[in-house]
């Protein structure tokens, strides 16, 4: 194993130690007010055995969660981050494994994803529930066109490199910043950076180990400041966290394929249902909602 891989897994697993022991302090420190149902554990399943698959899964957890009405609206951008820890670690160990690219422009995107998903995380915390709903709703407009988009052959189809260097490697660094902040409102970062890196020439097989790397180590790094801010909901996140990880092995070990057009055609219509009723939300609570938020106690978040 190259000393690239070993260095990111040795950081996967400080990070995910460091979210792990605050997730336990405050685990201890007040009871959960929520135990994960089936359908947590289902919607966590289901989700994330196609993020394994490449389609991604906060597009499509958010819809479900939205459909059913829980979590509350200003909490699943904490929720998906919070739970989505250990399916970003089991994501990096399987696919940083199987999968070669230049370890240079791994560990760099890893990076830029991490300090991006840390500024975003914060902001994210402290933000008002209807600028959430306004957030998250173009998130999942945003979403459903690239799944749409994706199936019209309108996304470029990649080179042959593994490798990218002068103004390309600092452009795909770059955009893995932006994309890690943006990451943390709700929009997912698995089309985004397929697209960057096939524009850029770049095998769409080489960006599976960077679109995961990234999530294992931003994921931690995010998580931690959703836990501080107590923006997420305990129940949802243990679903995803448990049941998130038996998708990922299915589809990566057992399944491994799916006619992914129809799927993605399916999703786009859930995603597009779900972004119109996210920002009905936004639009029809009274502005002074926020102001009855129990999370609430300075007046900012």
């Amino acid at each position: 194993m190259s000393p690239a891989k070993i260095g990111l897994f040795a950081a996967v697993a400080l990070l995910s130690s460091i979210f792990l022991a605050q997730w336990l302090r405050l685990a201890r420190r007040r009871e959960p007010h929520e135990r994960p149902t089936w359908s947590d554990f289902g919607i966590g399943l289901l989700t994330n055995f196609g993020d394994a698959l490449g389609i991604g899964s906060y597009a499509t957890t958010t819809a479900l969660y939205k459909f059913r009405g829980r979590p509350s609206d200003e909490l699943i951008p904490g929720t998906l981050t919070v739970g989505s820890v250990t399916v970003g670690v089991a994501e990096t160990v399987i696919f940083v494994t199987l999968i070669t690219v230049d370890p240079k422009l791994l560990l760099a995107m890893v990076a830029s994803a991490s300090a991006g998903a840390w500024l975003g995380a914060g902001i994210v915390s402290r933000m008002r529930r209807r600028s959430i709903q306004l957030f998250m709703g173009a998130a999942l407009l945003i979403a459903a066109s690239s799944f749409v988009m994706g199936n019209l052959g309108a996304f470029p189809v990649g080179g042959a490199a593994l490798s990218l260097s002068g103004w390309r490697f600092a452009a795909a660094v770059a955009t893995n910043f932006i994309l890690g902040a943006l990451s943390t409102i709700g929009i997912g970062w698995y089309a985004p950076t397929m697209v960057v890196l096939a524009l850029l020439g770049v095998n769409l097989r080489a960006a599976f180990p960077i679109m995961m790397g990234s999530g294992g180590v931003m994921l931690p790094v995010a998580g931690v400041r959703f836990l501080r801010s107590r923006r997420f909901a305990w129940g949802p996140s243990i679903g995803i966290a448990t049941a998130g990880v038996v998708g990922v092995l299915i589809a990566a070990f057992i399944v491994k394929s799916l006619p992914l057009r129809t799927l993605r055609w399916l999703v786009a219509a859930v995603v597009t249902y779900a972004a119109v009723a996210m920002l009905r939300s936004a639009r029809g609570g009274p502005a002074s909602r926020a102001a009855h938020d129990p999370l609430k106690t300075d007046g900012v978040l």
